[in-house]
């Protein structure tokens, strides 16, 4: 299981090559307060004094610290490191038995640690600033020694509860802030740091770690500065769990003092100091704590979690080089043949264009209607539901239609119900479909200007790599749709217009409803005839009832004549019954001057008033109303197939028939090319960044491969 680390080492060489965070690698997560001692620890793990020292807050960005095992008996590079190219030359052997090396320096190597330190500082401040402020930036560095063990370690900021000097005045959030984003890790194990001579129940370090792993799966606990207790004390009960269990166990430390780090005592003196302090304080418990126990244990841990993270990687690994590879392929190809790009763009753009409208594209939208879809629902949802909410009679008062009646007679009484009349009426309601019928070439040719958002969104992302291509194919189908726009509602207005010219009383359908009609007259006429008594006079009851041009058709022009000449009759015998005092309030009222015996002004316009009709008035009425609705429906129904077939034929198809000529001739030109085919600014560094991250995730796929083919997993 030794080998494991390694490759996590690799893995995490890879995606540091292209900058990326999006693989969640195992490694170990220190956590504690200022002054707990994590970075005596760290320290003690590498064997060198590589991390800033002082007062305060010294650790402000994470420090990715990987630890790699070399055989001692090489002092060289690994074979993974040693053949490095920097400007064509060989960097092979190495002075010194351990060194450094930055992510940031690139291929630079430390061998002075104090250098490392001293780039650590300055790093440090290059990010952050001299304000003792704090950055989640990482600073990536790998030790390389015999005297380590394989880890991967992440060095956090300490736990802080007030900002000291210039820090801000956020300086605990945004600490905490920085220590969940790496400890929610899954993958991460977390290194609990608190000191001995502090309460155990108060550790801010187990509580922040316990917030995000309750059940303490991935917690290891370290007790740092066993020789500082009280006297009279000890970390027994601490060391055996008894104050706070941890799963992953509890292992007691001894750091150097401030004044042994001044002194410079090294890490090796420390370490063999440790060991006889445990033998002494804690005979019993002197194996299962100190240094290089905890070193041992994290190897150990850290290697059964990568063994139980690395299906989850694999897997992760997979997911993201197929986005990736389509990401890249969403970018195209460097442009090598202008021409034909060009032309391939632009018929793939019409083709596009034509299958949404047809309803055969290869994105289909499934949240809302689009394209012929939505042109449908125009025609058959929008515009006929609107075309049947307009009421036939809508805006026309019985007054109206008396008015017109009596207006189409002139100077004389009529006998009959004038057909000036009806038609005059009936093209003020036609009219009215006119309005309809443009609102929905104008919902049409919206719906087409938004077709080419559609394409441009799924159809053809190549477009996006060439924005002023993009803008010109936008511009040269927004131009056609509207230079069709005006020809289509000509067209629209004349199939209004030709309802206009000729009102076809012929018609079949109206022709029908009109004998319908004078059936219901009829009918009503003899039901009178049957409620009077025997003694009125048969003659006088027709002259009564009669109806001016109610003669059913197909009657001849005899029987016509009678019928007008009853309702003569039946004029003059109301005007007897009037006389006797029966007559109804006038239409127009006399004014109050005239009625009182004053001057007479003719050009005085009565007024209309409302008042009960008379039944000669009343059915004259019904006649032009009932015609005037049988009319309407059959122009309707007219209207409401003709309209959207001049729409289809005079805009949609005509710019399907002619949209990739009309693109061809405006764009397909060689002045054009250069500047079409231009690719946004940052296109080419997208596809470079997509390209890079592509490689590390085969590169990663390769060495869990490797794995498997090794049976180590």
């Amino acid at each position: 299981m030794e080998p494991l680390i390694p490759v996590i080492n690799k893995l995490q060489d890879v995606f540091n090559t292209v900058g990326a965070d999006i693989i969640q690698l195992p490694q170990i997560v220190v956590v504690g307060t200022q002054s707990s001692g994590k970075s005596s620890v760290l320290e003690s793990l590498v064997g060198r004094d590589i991390l800033p020292r002082g007062t305060g807050i010294v650790t402000r960005r994470p420090l990715i610290l990987q630890l790699v095992h070399i055989d001692p008996e090489d002092r060289r590079k690994t074979s993974e490191e040693n053949e490095s190219k920097k400007n064509g030359r060989l960097y092979r052997a190495i002075d010194g038995e351990e060194w450094g090396k930055f992510l940031h320096t690139k291929n630079k190597i430390y061998t002075d640690f104090e250098e490392i330190r001293s780039e650590i500082e300055a790093e440090t401040d290059r990010i952050s600033g001299n304000n003792k402020g704090v950055s989640d930036e990482s600073i990536h560095l790998k030790i390389f020694s015999p005297h380590v063990v394989n880890l991967t370690l992440v060095d956090l900021p300490g736990i802080t509860k007030l900002p000291v000097g210039d820090q801000p005045k956020d300086i605990e959030f945004q600490i905490k802030e920085l220590i969940i984003k790496y400890i929610s890790n899954p993958n991460s194990i977390i290194l609990a740091v608190t000191a001995a001579n502090t309460d155990m129940a108060t550790s801010e370090a187990l509580k922040v770690a316990r917030d995000v792993d309750p059940d303490g799966r991935r917690t290891l606990a370290v007790v740092t500065k066993l020789d500082l207790m009280d006297a009279g004390t000890d970390a027994m009960d601490i060391l055996m769990g008894r104050v706070i269990p941890v799963k992953l166990g509890i292992i007691g430390v001894v750091n150097r003092s401030q004044l042994d780090i001044n002194q410079r005592k090294c890490v090796a003196d420390a370490i063999r100091d440790e060991y006889a302090f445990l033998q002494k304080k804690y005979p019993s418990l002197t194996n299962r704590n100190g240094t290089k126990y905890l070193a041992r244990t994290l190897n150990r841990l850290l290697m059964h979690h990568i063994r139980d993270c690395l299906p989850e990687l694999k897997t992760r690994i997979n997911v993201l080089s197929a986005q990736y590879q389509s990401l890249l392929n969403s970018y195209g190809e460097p442009v090598d043949d202008k021409n034909s790009m060009l032309l391939q763009l632009i018929t793939k753009f019409a083709a596009e264009y034509c299958h949404t409208i047809e309803g055969t594209a290869k994105y289909i939208e499934t949240t809302e209607l689009c394209g012929g879809a939505r042109i449908c629902y125009i025609f058959h949802e929008t515009f006929g539901r609107t075309l049947e909410s307009v009421d036939p009679l809508g805006g026309l008062s019985t007054i109206d239609v008396l008015t017109a009646i009596r207006n189409a007679t002139g100077p004389r009484p009529a006998l009959f119900v004038p057909e000036v009349s009806f038609e005059l009426l009936v093209k003020r309601q036609v009219k009215r479909l006119e309005e309809p019928s443009l609102r929905c070439v104008e919902l049409v040719h919206e719906e087409m200007q938004r077709i080419i958002q559609h394409c441009s969104n799924y159809s053809t992302q190549e477009l996006l790599r060439f924005p002023k291509l993009h803008d010109a194919i936008v511009e040269v189908v927004t131009a056609l749709l509207r230079k069709r726009l005006p020809v289509t509602n000509e067209m629209v207005h004349n199939l209004v217009a030709i309802e206009l010219a000729y009102i076809n009383t012929k018609h079949p359908d109206f022709a029908d409803a009109c004998g319908l009609m004078n059936n219901n007259i009829e009918e009503q006429r003899r039901n009178r005839m049957r409620d009077l008594p025997s003694a009125v006079p048969r003659d006088k009851v027709q002259s009564v009832s009669a109806v001016a041009g109610g003669s059913q058709s197909g009657q001849n022009v005899s029987e016509q004549t009678d019928s007008g000449m009853g309702n003569w009759r039946g004029m003059l015998k109301k005007g007897e019954e009037f006389a006797a005092g029966d007559r109804p309030a006038a239409l127009y009222p006399l004014p109050a001057m005239q009625q009182k015996g004053y001057a007479v002004n003719l050009l005085d316009v009565p007024v209309p008033v409302s008042r009960k009709l008379s039944a000669r008035e009343q059915r004259d009425c019904e006649v032009i109303e009932r015609l005037i609705k049988s009319y309407f429906l059959i122009v309707r129904k007219n209207i409401q197939d003709s309209v959207p077939k001049a729409v289809m034929h005079f805009l949609v198809n005509h710019v399907k028939d002619s949209l990739q000529s009309e693109l061809v001739g405006q764009l397909y030109k060689a002045a054009l090319l250069d500047d079409l085919l231009t690719e946004s600014e940052d296109m080419a560094q997208r596809r470079n960044e997509a390209a890079d991250m592509l490689k590390a995730l085969q590169k990663a796929s390769q060495v869990i491969a490797e794995i498997r083919e090794t049976h180590m997993w």
